[in-house]
């Protein structure tokens, strides 16, 4: 199945660069991927949902992939909220939006503002209340090799080390998620700026208020955690679930914070039942 390239412009004008799959005139579902991520982290997730009868729209958020890079550096929780109603404006009817870690905050933060405008939320291996250990990994992650990579080998090199997956083969599919520089070197294909403090802070906060603010959500909820994950506790699962007690849940053996890369098959399997049960 061949994704069809869109774009959207922001309230601040910047563009926001993404796939369609499927067909149009089925119920949509968004992808948000994660921070430091891109859409194509969903590549295998999105086919699956769209050959589920879905139209299936993945967006690079602003500050990552071949989206605009925000040059106020705003990156607080509510400008992806409104990046993400300004794809809600163009379509017919309401979707359900699936968003991993960061993407799963504005996902809920969108529901909390006005649920009115989603059909459904499923949130990836992220709650209102995070792990510090675990974010503190990414965190350092994300801060590594500031300086790029001499070749897509030794970027494959790294991610694999970070997520004790077995080295990625396809260094042409990595190519998608960095950028090369002039003097042809690899550098992430997101704003710096995102692992600032400042951001950091805002996440925090938002995260805090969101959990009071969940106790109104009525809309069909999943939340999706990976079992070997650091970033989301059991005690921040069950915290969730006693704010939002229809809340369904999976816990996905064998996965770590990067759910949907780690156990595709059983991700998939599982937000297409999720869905597939919505009226």
């Amino acid at each position: 199945m061949q994704a069809v390239a869109v774009q959207y412009t922001s309230n601040e004008g910047l563009t926001l660069k993404g796939d369609h799959y499927g067909d149009p005139d089925k119920p949509p579902l968004i992808f948000l991927h994660g921070g430091g991520q891109t859409r194509h982290s969903w590549g295998e997730a999105s086919i699956a949902v769209a050959k589920a009868g879905w139209h299936v729209i993945n967006m690079d958020s602003r500050g990552h992939g071949e989206s605009d890079w925000c040059p106020q550096t705003n990156y607080e929780v509510g400008a992806f909220v409104d990046d993400l109603k300004t794809v809600l404006d163009t379509l017919a009817t309401r979707p359900v939006v699936v968003g991993a870690s960061k993407g799963g905050i504005v996902a809920l933060a969108t529901a909390c503002v006005d649920e009115s405008l989603l059909r459904g939320i499923v949130l990836v291996d992220v709650t209102p209340r995070l792990e510090s250990a675990g974010v503190g990994r990414i965190l350092d992650f994300m801060r590594s090799k500031s300086d790029g990579f001499d070749s897509l080998e030794e970027a494959a090199d790294t991610i694999a080390s970070y997520t004790g997956r077995k080295r990625t083969k396809n260094l042409e599919g990595l190519r998608k998620n960095l950028r090369e520089t002039e003097d042809g070197r690899f550098i992430w294909h997101w704003d710096p700026h995102l692992i600032g403090s400042e951001f950091q802070s805002n996440i925090q906060a938002r995260c805090l208020d969101l959990l009071e603010e969940a106790t109104s959500i009525t809309i069909p909820t999943l939340l999706v955690r990976g079992a070997q994950s650091d970033v989301v506790s059991h005690e921040g699962v069950q915290e969730f679930r006693d704010a939002v007690k229809h809340a369904e849940y999976v816990d996905v053996a064998d996965a770590s914070h990067m759910v949907a890369g780690d156990q595709n098959t059983v991700f998939s399997d599982a937000v297409i039942d999720f869905i597939g049960r919505l009226e």
